[in-house]
């Protein structure tokens, strides 16, 4: 049963994201992703100039003189969210928490697919996959994402993306755009990440909140982790506490951010505060000017 808060905060985001979406990104989703196959069309008689390899040799034999296969570009796309819904989702010291972050950006990836008429499935996953929405068309359909995101309750709590990214493999066969929402506290999904990106269009989006940069000096603090439910104490008022936080977090943002480059892949830092419209321009107008 749909709440009115949920409802309430659903049209919110429709009515947010809508306005990014007509004002900030118009075009520049078809032109970033347009282009990506080409289908079959057609047979007709070939012409003088007309590649011999495009012939078909089986309508050729049958009427006794060449003819070609035409073809023209695929229009109709197919983009897939591939969301984490893991316990350190849950977490946010600014404006909102990762997983409302998350909502937002798969409202502006849904509404701009619906914009050029694609096709939207969703994928939710913690230690499991939670939930599998299949591609389809349609505004009923991407405000259904944007719920599922926003309010699914999942059973798992941990991370893991390998097993996201194997099942995704599996059952998505066509050529797809992917955005791997995450904040990609996990390993061991090298391999695989590279496998997939070399078949489909996969992109990073990488959520962080401020407070996982640098902590504050409070003293002695308890730190719970969301995923594992171990409890720490961290003295925030040491110096050399602090520093070790912090470079523990370069280093793995450093990881990631090469991880992505070796194999070939974009990714997107987006914050739990501030606003995220302009990575997504900054990628969108990366995008635009390698294509």
């Amino acid at each position: 049963m749909l709440t009115k808060e949920l409802l309430k905060q659903v049209k919110q985001i429709e009515i947010r994201t809508r306005g990014i979406v007509n004002d900030v990104f118009s075009g520049e989703y078809h032109s970033v992703f347009k282009g990506r196959g080409m289908e079959f069309s057609e047979v007709r008689e070939y012409n003088f100039g007309d590649d011999i390899r495009n012939i078909d040799w089986n309508v050729t034999a049958r009427f006794g003189h060449p003819f070609i296969k035409i073809f023209e570009e695929e229009r109709e796309l197919t983009v897939i969210l591939l969301v984490d819904m893991s316990g350190s989702l849950h977490f946010g010291t600014a404006e909102k928490t990762k997983q409302q972050v998350a909502a937002e950006l798969s409202a502006i990836l849904a509404f701009s697919a619906l914009k050029n008429n694609d096709k939207v499935g969703l994928i939710l996953f913690t230690d499991r996959i939670e939930k599998f929405v299949p591609p389809r068309k349609g505004k009923s359909h991407s405000l259904r994402i944007i719920r599922e995101v926003l309010s699914f309750e999942p059973e798992g709590k941990t991370t893991n993306i390998k097993q996201a990214l194997e099942y995704f493999n599996h059952t998505i066969k066509k050529k797809a755009i992917v955005f791997l929402i995450s904040d990609y506290i996990d390993s061991g999904y090298e391999k695989i990440l590279r496998i997939v990106g070399r078949k489909h269009d996969l992109i990073g989006i990488v959520l962080r909140d401020p407070r996982e940069k640098s902590l504050p000096d409070s003293g002695l603090i308890k730190f719970k982790d969301a995923e594992t439910g171990e409890v720490r104490y961290l003295d925030t008022g040491d110096k050399r506490v602090r520093k070790a936080v912090e470079e523990e977090e370069r280093y793995w943002l450093e990881y990631r951010k090469q991880l992505f480059i070796s194999s070939r892949l974009d990714s997107i830092d987006i914050g739990t505060s501030g606003s995220y419209t302009k990575p997504l321009v900054d990628f969108f107008k990366l995008r635009e000017k390698r294509w």
